[in-house]
């Protein structure tokens, strides 16, 4: 079966299904995704498109590093990036795509399905297969395929950004209906508190034991957590500590993440924290430190860009309504956003993504692909 993706390019649904349920069946959890990179290596090469591994493996101790690829094409223009990340999230070991006759394609129920972002890698692959196959001229086209974008986008953070001559990228990497754009994602921010006391004999001298635990307690009543405005959430996930029912506490961690639109907000509310944790401990004896890490920083992309403009343009040749949101996710983009290239994430058949309900259709896979190729082969307004 095949689909006209816009007045030239067909896409073969029928490949395209086969090639995604292949990818799904690939072990690649994130910071093991060997496996995956061979096979996609292997797949762009045979599209005559120049792959490259960086060294992110050896950065984070693993086996695979981020897969780029540069095809040269006859479209005047700048390049364009296409990205869709290599990892899944657990559980993901031993997946395989289940077809049901309304279409739908699920996992079989004891792990996720993976389209999360096989869906996207898919997509990206038929494209340039099908205007590859065609003849049908396109821009040149640069891709990238990250490692570990589940743990907080670990493989793009750390890619050299001197490879890239694209200005402009389509990343495949959102849930809900194909068609929809994402145009502004959070900074997000995990912090960790580490709450010092001292440790005393619970039966014969807690008097002289500071008790940690009630001073985490304290802390975690006295920081306003949920969503604090309309741009911002905080939450406070995890705590660990104390050693025996019968000692006080000496020590406890506290672990959370801080989400806004807006990345001054962020880091206020850190400051929050830091401030809280601080008077708590200080009220107790104690002693407090909190560290952070910055893994998303926030960008919001205007309406006005072209790189919105050409993806609605697309959407309305190929009779798809365009509609533009927004997701307090992250991505692969807002690596890209830090190193001045102008980005957009696509939805892209991904659906109760993280979950082992995960699912998309056949019909989204192939609309993915076409919008994927449109997108390639448009001329510049």
């Amino acid at each position: 079966m095949k689909e006209v993706a816009d007045s030239k390019t067909i896409i073969n649904k029928e490949r395209l299904i086969k090639e995604f349920c292949e990818l799904v069946s690939v072990d690649c959890e994130s910071f093991h995704e060997e496996a995956m990179m061979k096979v996609l290596k292997g797949k762009l090469t045979e599209l005559g498109i120049d792959v490259y591994e960086d060294e992110a493996g050896a950065h984070y101790g693993c086996g695979s590093g981020n897969v780029y690829g540069y095809l040269k094409g006859e479209l005047e223009g700048a390049p364009l990036l296409f990205s869709s990340h290599m990892d899944t999230v657990s559980p993901g070991i031993g997946k395989q795509a289940v077809c049901h006759e309304d279409g739908t394609i699920t996992s079989d129920g004891s792990t996720v399905l993976g389209s999360d972002d096989a869906a996207g890698i898919a997509a990206i692959l038929e494209a340039v297969r099908s205007i590859r196959e065609q003849h049908i001229p396109h821009r040149d086209l640069e891709f990238l395929f990250p490692m570990a974008e589940e743990a907080y986008v670990r493989g793009s953070s750390v890619f050299d950004y001197t490879k890239f001559k694209a200005k402009e990228a389509y990343v495949l990497d959102l849930s809900g209906a194909v068609g929809r754009a994402s145009l502004r994602e959070p900074t997000l921010i995990s912090f960790q508190v580490k709450l010092t006391g001292r440790a005393a004999h619970a039966g014969f001298a807690p008097e002289e034991g500071i008790h940690t635990i009630a001073m985490a307690a304290d802390a975690v009543c006295k920081i306003k957590q949920g969503r604090l405005d309309e741009r911002t959430t905080l939450n406070i996930g995890k705590i660990n500590g104390g050693t025996a029912t019968n000692i006080v506490p000496q020590e406890v961690c506290l672990e959370g993440e801080i989400r806004s639109y807006d990345h001054e907000r962020a880091l206020e509310v850190l400051e929050n924290v830091r401030e809280t944790c601080d008077v708590v401990a200080s009220a107790y004896g104690g002693r407090c430190d909190v560290t952070h890490e910055i893994h998303l920083k926030a960008y919001q992309v205007e309406e006005s860009d072209p790189v919105v403009r050409r993806f609605l343009r697309v959407c309305e040749k190929l009779g798809f309504e365009g509609g533009l949101t927004e997701t307090f996710g992250g991505s692969d983009n807002n690596s890209f956003w830090q190193h001045g290239i102008h980005g957009i994430v696509l939805s892209c058949a991904m659906n109760q993504v993280h979950t082992t309900q995960e699912y998309t259709t056949q019909e989204e896979l192939s609309k993915s692909a076409r919008i994927v190729a449109g997108l390639m082969t448009e001329r510049e307004e």
